[in-house]
C-alpha cells in the first residue's frame, strides 16, 4: 500500500523557517515525479513545488528563493525547506508523488503538478506563520 505522511510543521514567526518532510513507503521515489501543494482557509489549493527524477525542480513564484524542495532517497523522504515564511505561507501543506511512466518527461511545473497531483496525497501538516 503506497503511503505518504507529511510532517514538520508549527507554529512560526514572519522571518522564520520551518523544514516539512513527506515520508513515503510503499514505492520509492527515485522515479517519481513529486509535489508539494498547499491550501489556506477558504482559498484553492496551489502547487507550489515539485520535482522529477527526469525534470529537476519547480517552483511557484509566491515561494521561489524561499523555499527548496530536495529529495533523500535512502530515508524515501522528500523535504520542503521554508525559510523567510511570510504570514500569506499559512496553510495546510500536502505533498502528493506518483510514478513517472517509462520514458516519460514532464517538462513543465504545470505538468508536474498535474501528474503528481493523480498519484498519493499524504494527509497535510499545519503551517501557521504569525505577524
Amino acid at each position: 500500500e503506497v503511503q505518504l505522511v507529511e510532517s514538520g510543521g508549527g507554529l512560526v514567526q514572519a522571518g522564520g523557517s520551518l523544514r516539512l518532510s513527506c515520508a513515503a513507503s510503499g514505492f520509492r521515489f527515485d522515479d517519481y515525479a513529486i509535489g508539494w501543494f498547499r491550501q489556506a482557509p477558504g482559498k484553492e489549493r496551489e502547487g507550489i513545488s515539485c520535482m522529477s527524477s527526469r525534470d529537476g525542480s519547480y517552483y511557484a513564484d509566491s515561494v521561489k528563493d524561499r523555499f527548496t524542495i530536495s529529495s533523500d532517497n535512502a530515508k524515501n523522504t522528500v523535504y520542503l525547506q521554508m525559510n523567510s515564511l511570510k504570514p500569506e505561507d499559512t496553510a495546510v501543506y500536502f505533498c502528493a508523488a506518483r510514478r513517472l511512466r517509462p520514458g516519460w518527461s514532464l517538462l513543465s511545473a504545470a505538468n508536474c503538478y498535474t501528474y503528481a497531483s493523480v498519484g498519493s496525497w499524504g494527509q497535510g501538516t499545519q503551517v501557521t506563520v504569525s505577524s
